[in-house]
C-alpha cells in the first residue's frame, strides 16, 4: 500500500534530487518550521502523546535527528515558531495549555491563558516578538488577543459585544466515575453560588467519537439558557481525543458501550450532586452525539426528563448503507462482519426500541436534505418510538426544509431550531 512521504530539498540547489525525511506517515510527522537548516518537526513515533524532533537538512540527507520535547503524557495538539522559540500548545484534562521552550527544548514558560477553555486559533512568525491567539470557553466569547513576550502579557484585539452579565457565573470542571471505575472529565457552568438543591433544569451534552475533543467552548445559545437559571454540562467521553489515542480506541467497535455508559454515569453525577434531579435533566448531542443520546435513551429511559437527539446516526445495521456511512466503519463497525453485527445489534438504537416502554419527552431533529446522515435514521426511529410507547410523553421529530447537517446553515434557520429546542426543554423538564 501506498505511503505518504516527507522529502526536502535545498534553496541553494533546486536541481538536486529530493531527499527523504520519512518514507511513511504512520506515527504522523508535521513539519513545524525550519531554523538555520534544522528542521523541527512534530510526530507521535513511539510517542502516543505526540514529541518534538529536530533533524539537519544536509545536501545529501537528513542528519542527527534529536527529541527536543519528549513526550510528556498529555496530547500535543499544535507546535509553531515564534521569538524564536517553540510554542506547543498542549490538552490538559480537556483544557488547552500554551507551553514556550527554546530550540534545544529547555523549557520558558507556561504562557498563562485568560481561563480554563480553547485556543481556536494561533498565528506567529519565527522572529516575532509578539504573536496572536484566538481564544475561548463557555463564559468567553471568542476573542483575538495579542501576546507580548517582552511583557508576557496579553492584549485584547477584538471581542464581540455581548450582553450578558458572564462574572456572574462560572465553569468548575468536575471528574466523575464511569461504570467500569474511569475517571471522566466533565464541565459544569451555572449562576455562581448555585443551591444545590435537585430544582434546576440542566442539559448534558455530549459527543464520545471520531477523536472529537470536547474542550470549552462559546455558544450565545448557551447563555440563554444560563439565563434562565439553567445548568449547563459538558462531558469529556471516550471515543474523543482528551487523552489521546488509547482514549479514542475505548468508545469505538466493540468497546462504543463504554461512550454510552460515561455519558449515564455523568447524568448520575449531576443527580447525586443535587445539580438536578431525572425529571429536569436533559440531554442534547448532534451527529455522533445523536447516536450517544439514542442509545441512551432506549437503554436508559428512566434517567431522563427529556432527550433530544439532532441529525443521529441510529440504524447501526444500515447506517453504511447510505452516503458517507461508509467511511465511518472504523468507528462503528460493519453489520456485514458477524463478529461487528453483535455488539452493533446490542446497542443501535433502533433495534431497542421495546413495546409499551414508558420513554421521557424526546425530540428527534433532522433535515431534508442532509446528505452526511439521512434523514431515514431519524424518521424510522420516530416512528419505531411512537408504535411502541406506552406513555403519554410527546415523542416529537422536527424536519428542518432545505437544509443539510448544519453546516454552512443560514442564522435564521439556527435561531429557529434554538428556539424550539430550549421552547421543548423548558416545557418537559418540570416537576
Amino acid at each position: 500500500m501506498p505511503k505518504n512521504k516527507l522529502y526536502y530539498r535545498l534553496l541553494s540547489e533546486l536541481d538536486a534530487p529530493w531527499l527523504p525525511i520519512a518514507d511513511n506517515f504512520d506515527e504522523g510527522w508535521e513539519v513545524i518550521g525550519v531554523v538555520d537548516d534544522v528542521a523541527y518537526i512534530k510526530t507521535q513515533k513511539e510517542a502516543p502523546y505526540g514529541k518534538v524532533m529536530s533533524v539537519k537538512l544536509t545536501n545529501n540527507s537528513a542528519v542527527d535527528w534529536q527529541t527536543v520535547i519528549t513526550d510528556r503524557g498529555e496530547m500535543l495538539e499544535y507546535v509553531m515558531i515564534a521569538n524564536n522559540q517553540l510554542l506547543c500548545v498542549t490538552l490538559h484534562h480537556a483544557t488547552h495549555r500554551l507551553m514556550a521552550h527554546e530550540l534545544d527544548g529547555t523549557f520558558v514558560r507556561e504562557i498563562k491563558l485568560p481561563a480554563v477553555g480553547s485556543l481556536t486559533g494561533y498565528f506567529a512568525k519565527q522572529r516575532d516578538k509578539e504573536m496572536f491567539i484566538q481564544f475561548a470557553s463557555v463564559l468567553y466569547p471568542n476573542t483575538v488577543l495579542k501576546y507580548s513576550f517582552a511583557t508576557d502579557k496579553f492584549e485584547t484585539i477584538f471581542t464581540p459585544k455581548t450582553d450578558f452579565p458572564f462574572d456572574e457565573y462560572e465553569t468548575v470542571q468536575k471528574f466523575y466515575t464511569s461504570k467500569d471505575g474511569t475517571q471522566i472529565p466533565i464541565f459544569i457552568t451555572c449562576h455562581k453560588g448555585l443551591v444545590k438543591d435537585e430544582s434546576h433544569p440542566t442539559l448534558l451534552y455530549g459527543y464520545g467519537g471520531f477523536t472529537h475533543s470536547m474542550t470549552p467552548s462559546f455558544s450565545a445559545a448557551i447563555l440563554a439558557w444560563l439565563e434562565k437559571g439553567g445548568v449547563y454540562a459538558v462531558s469529556c467521553l471516550r471515543g474523543g481525543n482528551e487523552y489521546g489515542e488509547a482514549w479514542h480506541r475505548a468508545g469505538i467497535l466493540e468497546r462504543k458501550q463504554n461512550v454510552f455508559d460515561d455519558f449515564n454515569a455523568a447524568a448520575e453525577y449531576l443527580i447525586s450532586e443535587k445539580y438536578t434531579c431525572n425529571k429536569k435533566l436533559g440531554i442534547y448531542g448532534r451527529s455522533n452525539g445523536g447516536l450517544l443520546t439514542g442509545a441512551c435513551l432506549t437503554q436508559r429511559p428512566d434517567l431522563y426528563g427529556a432527550v433530544v437527539v439532532g441529525v443521529p446516526v441510529l440504524d447501526m445495521l444500515r447506517y453504511h448503507l447510505f452516503t458517507a456511512g461508509r467511511y465511518w466503519v472504523g468507528e462503528y463497525g460493519c453489520a456485514d462482519n458477524p463478529k461487528h453485527f453483535k455488539f452493533l445489534y446490542e446497542y443501535s438504537p433502533l433495534h431497542n426500541v421495546k413495546m409499551n416502554t414508558v420513554y421521557p419527552p424526546t425530540l428527534i431533529l433532522t433535515a431534508d436534505t442532509d446528505d452526511r446522515v439521512v434523514p431515514m435514521h431519524a424518521r424510522k426511529f420516530a416512528a419505531t418510538l411512537q408504535a411502541a410507547d406506552g406513555g403519554v410523553n410527546p415523542i416529537c421529530i422536527r424536519i428542518e426544509e432545505s437544509a443539510g447537517h448544519g453546516a454552512g446553515k443560514p442564522l435564521s434557520k439556527v435561531i429557529d431550531e434554538w428556539t424550539d429546542l430550549f421552547t421543548f426543554l423548558f416545557a418537559n423538564l418540570r416537576d
